[in-house]
């Protein structure tokens, strides 16, 4: 079963970055618009192949979501002072999580200069050339207003930018208004249009939905910890409780989901070491709504219900729809009880991880009150230490990821002298 479109990994994609550094993603969004446009003035691209270049070309800053947010918000210093480190990182993470790793030179090369560019060999090389001119042009628009002149980094031409990729966007700019499009907003309307030619595979699409798992260490390292925590016991539980096939499946894409919402949320709330006030409290609990609005028409309903039901508990005391046991299906309990779980299990900045008899004592008590499935925490309690065992294995390959992501962005780092 089709549960996302290509199209709408795109969109899903954009729009949970988005939730991060909404300016960083408008930027992307509009480089991969200008660059669109020079690519198929160029005609070497079919438009499948000039779709798949677009969303990378989107996410070519993904590498500074990990950067700290002052440095960000500055635009012109960032792009010209600090601008390798990221586009390392970037390139690293699209290689080893994305389905699409042919591509993910482009983000490492899009800040070389092109007098070394053009000795690379490489096929996609002319995308980073041009990522760097149309990174410039919205920079630079941005930051100078009515000062801003098309023409001004003609001193770079052949040197730092590529002369031929210049030319044509001087010719690009004036046949498709592209300034005009841009101040109106009415790009966004031809790059959605250019998403409808995405041919992803089930396997393609399952490998982007894990990528974005992985973003959610931008904000918090532990809160990737905690995903994979609560995907396994979500798998765990649904294999011990003989959901049908498709019931799995769902439930697996709504538990890897479930908390994209708390990108939003800001660092020091996530990671605070003391109780939270009650005006935190409530904005911690918009990460749901958050989520909610992110997934709306992207993502079918039987997974996005599953994902959104994760705070709500069987005595209606949960939140955000308050809804009964009776108004929930199995794949939306297993996924509350492995939430749950989560948190338990897992240290929190305030707290070390809770042993498995505090932790099997409060799941208990909660059944006991209606408010989670007795028969889900009974097979989790049943099954405790195989489950967790496996949780602690699949946590340690994630950790892995990251010490392979790190130990090679050293390693590039030091050849290109960063």
């Amino acid at each position: 079963m089709e549960y996302i479109k290509s199209k709408d990994i795109y969109l899903l994609m954009r729009d949970i970055l988005k939730l991060i550094h909404p300016r960083l993603m408008e930027h992307g969004s509009k480089v991969a618009y200008m660059v669109a446009l020079m690519l198929r003035e160029k005609g070497r691209y079919e438009p499948f192949e000039l779709a798949d270049i677009s969303m990378v070309c989107t996410m070519h800053d993904i590498g500074a979501y990990m950067t700290e947010e002052g440095k960000i918000n500055d635009m012109l210093r960032y792009e010209s002072r600090d601008s390798m480190a990221h586009s390392i990182y970037g390139y690293l993470f699209f290689k080893y999580l994305s389905p699409v790793p042919d591509l993910s030179k482009v983000i490492m090369y899009h800040h070389m200069d092109y007098e070394q560019l053009k000795k690379v060999d490489y096929e996609f090389k002319d995308v980073a050339a041009y990522i760097n001119i149309a990174e410039k042009m919205d920079i630079y628009s941005s930051s100078m207003g009515s000062q801003f002149d098309l023409y001004m980094f003609e001193r770079m031409s052949g040197t730092k930018l590529s002369a031929d990729g210049l030319s044509l966007f001087y010719q690009v700019a004036g046949k498709y208004e592209i300034f005009n499009k841009i101040k109106s907003g009415e790009y966004k309307e031809e790059l959605a249009e250019l998403a409808e030619f995405m041919i992803f595979s089930n396997e393609d699409k399952k490998k982007f939905l894990e990528m974005l798992m992985y973003c959610l260490g931008f904000r918090s390292k532990s809160m990737v910890v905690d995903n994979i925590t609560t995907v396994c016991v979500c798998e765990e539980l649904a294999e011990e409780m003989m959901l049908p096939p498709v019931e799995k499946e769902i439930l697996y894409y709504g538990a890897l989901i479930h908390d994209i919402g708390m990108l939003a949320i800001p660092r020091e709330i996530i990671e605070s070491p003391r109780k939270l006030e009650p005006e935190e409290v409530k904005l911690l609990r918009t990460h749901v709504d958050i989520a909610g609005e992110v997934l709306k028409d992207k993502m079918q309903s039987e997974v996005s219900d599953i994902a959104l039901a994760h705070h709500e508990r069987g005595d209606g005391s949960g939140y955000p729809r308050r809804l009964k046991d009776l108004q929930m299906n199995m794949p939306q309990k297993i996924l509350q009880v492995a939430d749950v779980v989560t948190a338990l299990v897992n240290p929190r900045s305030y707290r070390k991880d809770m042993p498995s008899e505090k932790v099997i004592a409060i799941l208990n008590e909660e059944a006991s009150r209606n408010r989670l499935k007795k028969s889900v925490v009974n097979t989790f309690v049943k099954s405790y230490d195989r489950i967790m065992d496996r949780v602690r294995q699949e946590a340690a390959e994630i950790m892995k990821m990251y010490d392979t992501l790190n130990m090679q962005y050293e390693l590039v780092s030091k050849k290109y002298k960063i």
